[in-house]
């Protein structure tokens, strides 16, 4: 009767119906995602706030087009991209009265006048001019190559400011290479000619000719300061807001490392084709160092960091290497150190610095003193872990600013948690503005500098919403409410909300909505196509479980209408680790969304956990897996397979589970070591060693192997092969360059030395480490189903 009427529906055009009587397949799940239609994103503001633009497909064309929106409307229309991206918001600098604002656009500054709304090209040159600035006298400094140049806007006088010279001063060159006959050979020279005397004499003086940049010759004006970079890296030039300062860094790369290499097979050529890699886990880094130029004396100086606070501090893991931290005490050497800024405040008189240690141990929020390079605590940031969180990363400076000349504001999580704080740079005094078991994810101070606006999981670590707090403190006011996923575009003039919203079952649409408590938020887009909308996704149950340690776990469990006879379960492995996936909104994850409710339809249980490791949940979760990934992580698994037998009747005997990437490897560590929980797993894209993944993410939470190789012992699956019991699926792409296809080969191997027998590796010849043809998701998503059905299910 089913088919009869599933072929009627067919056959009189009600399609969508039918589509919601037709099951759920692999094939239907894993095509090109426009079927399910394309979500709006890229917003941007017209400058004046009136108008929205963004990228959108709803008719799902070859690629996106430009669409907008006015502020009050509810209907978006088509632009016409060549004309309407003119009016487009740009990222200006501003002078104090915001009278005035410098972009760039395409490699020239321009100048726009918000009172008379003109814009004029101040450069025109093949070269690249960047990031230009206001100083507090009203002239212009822009970087031109490696140099700044000054711009006077009344005299129209261009001026150089530095001079950066690559390679060593000649004079010391020469002091290393002059033997007795240069000597000699330079004495006679300047005893036979009398234009090498006179030359020699103006040199000495000072006064030597030739002509400058700008015409005019070079004793017009005083010589600029050769400031030799030798065979270092220049990048970081920033100026003081009173020109009295430039500061700069000198970055010598890493030496002796080896950069992996990935063979493409399939090419265009028909050759095998390498690809460049990236190096390893433990290789050097990078040594950066600052100076200051000080315009006023012309002299250079290096930024002290011995002054600062705990520099000399050792990790507290070398306790478990007496050798090795005996000699590091008795080296007593300051640590390596990554500097983001200075951030100068409006009138120039203080300088702020953002610095982290290279060893991931420390943050320090710094103030400089330009006039000697040493530096003075504002707050120092310790964790025997890593440093992270929202707000708070290592790689870069953060949510920081001054909110005027004396109050700076930065992330911290002091409590355990990300919150805002604002400390006076003059007194040291430090305010904790947000509190409570819950984390600021992003933060922007308004136009006026009274108010911060911040979006934050207050209400559950899975919903996101936006309020709004001054900058002395106060009520948390909440302006958003939609129970979801909410992510806000403000306008410039702070009027109205653009905001991406999601839900668990709906993958994201725009809203708009004035910025103002208790408005409504007005839906934009419908983007879901009839046939995704025609399938009732489900709404996972949202739960929370003690692990063995009595933290608390948040899930997502997929429930099955019509359970298996033998009531088997499957649990997902999100990736990266640190992300989070048990949350209120559409998953990145979509994929795996729609695998889990196919799942869920042919009688399984599945459940979704944001492990230990994962973020939004403060510091304690985010770092429970330090020195030992596949500890806590995998437990929580475990955990999770006791809840379900608890609360969902699942059978104990028939439990599988699936991940890519950090999933993959906790689905290896699983197989391995808690084989009695489960009996079938598919790692996908896994990690198998940690020695031979990336430095910035590894070294976080393993340190490095040649410093704390028991870390990475009990944390990496290869060595624990040998005890694998149930039935693996091993899948992987072959032009892998994040985690290698070296990883899945070497684990293969170990396999075959220990004669295994229960395990199968699916290769894609084609795929990186993010699939992206439609027919590797689905050869890859057939053959875990089948593993299930074969496993889980007999």
């Amino acid at each position: 009767m089913k088919k009869y009427l599933l072929f009627l529906l067919l056959c009189t055009g009600e399609y969508a119906f039918a589509q919601q009587l037709a099951p759920l397949t692999v094939e239907k799940i894993m095509r090109d995602p426009k079927w399910m239609g394309i979500s709006p994103n890229n917003f941007r503001w017209t400058a004046d706030g009136k108008t929205l633009y963004f990228n959108w497909n709803p008719e799902n064309k070859a690629k996106e087009e430009l669409f907008k929106v006015s502020a009050t409307a509810a209907k978006p229309v088509k632009a016409v991209e060549k004309e309407d991206e003119k009016l487009l918001s740009l990222n200006y600098v501003y002078n104090n009265d915001r009278s005035l604002g410098l972009v760039e656009k395409s490699g020239d500054i321009y100048l726009q006048n918000f009172k008379t709304n003109k814009e004029t090209r101040l450069t025109s040159t093949q070269e690249r001019e960047s990031s230009p600035v206001f100083l507090t006298n009203g002239n212009i400094v822009y970087q031109l190559g490696d140099n700044l140049f000054m711009l006077d806007l009344k005299s129209a006088e261009t001026k150089q400011l530095t001079n950066f010279v690559k390679g060593k001063k000649a004079g010391r060159a020469e002091s290393k290479a002059t033997t007795e006959q240069d000597k000699w050979l330079k004495a006679q020279q300047t005893e036979l000619f009398d234009i090498i005397k006179k030359r020699n004499a103006e040199t000495k003086n000072g006064s030597r000719g030739g002509r400058g940049r700008f015409g005019g010759t070079a004793s017009d004006t005083k010589p600029l300061k050769e400031l030799y970079t030798e065979d270092k890296f220049l990048n970081g030039v920033v100026i003081s807001p009173d020109g009295h300062f430039i500061t700069y860094k000198l970055t010598t790369p890493a030496q002796n490392n080896h950069n992996t290499i990935v063979p493409n097979y399939i090419t265009s050529s028909g050759y095998t084709e390498d690809i460049p890699g990236r190096t390893k886990v433990g290789e050097n880094e990078n040594i950066s160092q600052g100076f200051i130029y000080d315009t006023q004396r012309d002299t250079v100086y290096t930024i002290q960091t011995s002054t600062i606070p705990g520099i000399k501090d050792l990790p507290d893991y070398l306790k478990d290497y007496p050798k090795e931290l005996d000699t590091l005490k008795k080296k007593n050497a300051d640590r390596p150190v990554n500097f983001f800024g200075p951030f100068w405040n409006d009138n120039g008189t203080t300088a702020m610095v953002v610095a982290t240690s290279t060893d991931n141990k420390d943050r320090w929020i710094l103030k400089l003193d330009a006039l000697t390079g040493v530096f003075s605590l504002i707050d120092r940031q310790r964790d025997e872990a890593w440093i992270g969180g929202p707000g708070i990363s290592g790689f870069y400076q953060g949510n920081t600013g001054w909110i005027d000349n004396n109050r700076f504001y930065y992330q911290s999580e002091a409590t355990g948690y990300s919150h805002l704080y604002v400390a006076n740079v003059n007194t040291g005094d430090k305010k904790q503005l947000t509190s409570g078991k819950w984390e600021v994810q992003s933060v922007q101070l308004s136009k006026d500098r009274n108010t911060f606006y911040i979006k934050a999981n207050k209400e559950h670590p899975g919903i996101t919403n936006f309020f709004k707090i001054g900058v002395n403190g106060g009520k948390l006011v909440q302006i958003t409410t939609m129970k979801g996923l909410n992510d806000i575009t403000l306008s410039p003039d702070e009027k109205y909300l653009a905001i991406n919203y999601s839900f668990i079952d709906k993958p994201g649409e725009l809203y708009l909505q004035p910025n103002k408590v208790g408005a409504k938020a007005v839906k934009i887009t419908q983007s879901t196509s009839a046939e995704f909308n025609s399938y009732k996704w489900r709404q996972p149950d949202m739960v929370s479980f003690k692990n063995r340690y009595g933290a608390d776990v948040y899930a997502r469990v997929y429930k099955s209408e019509n359970p298996h006879p033998n009531h088997p379960a499957v649990v997902f492995v999100h990736g990266a680790g640190y992300l989070q996936n048990v949350h209120f909104g559409w998953s990145t994850y979509f994929r795996e969304f729609m695998f889990n409710n196919l799942l869920a339809d042919n009688g399984y249980t599945v459940i979704d956990i944001d492990y230990t490791g994962s973020s939004g949940y403060g510091r304690d979760h985010r770092t429970g897996i330090y020195r030992h990934m596949g500890g806590k992580d995998l437990t929580d698994q475990a955990d999770g397979v006791k809840f379900l037998v608890e609360k969902y009747s699942v059978n104990p005997k028939h439990v599988g589970l699936y991940g890519g990437s950090y999933g993959g490897f906790i689905t290896l560590m699983a197989m391995f070591n808690e084989p009695d929980v489960f009996a079938s797993g598919a790692a996908l894209r896994s990690v198998t060693d940690w020695t031979h993944y990336n430095h910035g993410y590894t070294s976080n939470i393993l340190n490095e192997p040649f410093n704390d190789p028991i870390a990475y012992k009990r944390s990496s699956p290869i060595y624990f092969a040998d005890k694998l019991k149930g039935n693996l699926l091993m899948a992987h792409g072959m032009v892998d360059v994040n985690v290698h296809f070296q990883d899945i080969v070497r684990l293969t191997q170990r396999f075959i030395e220990l004669g295994k027998n229960n395990w199968e590796l699916a290769v894609y010849p084609v795929e990186d480490h993010g699939f992206v043809e439609p027919s590797s998701w689905t050869d890859e998503y057939k053959r875990i189903f089948k593993l299930y059905e074969n496993t889980l299910k007999k």
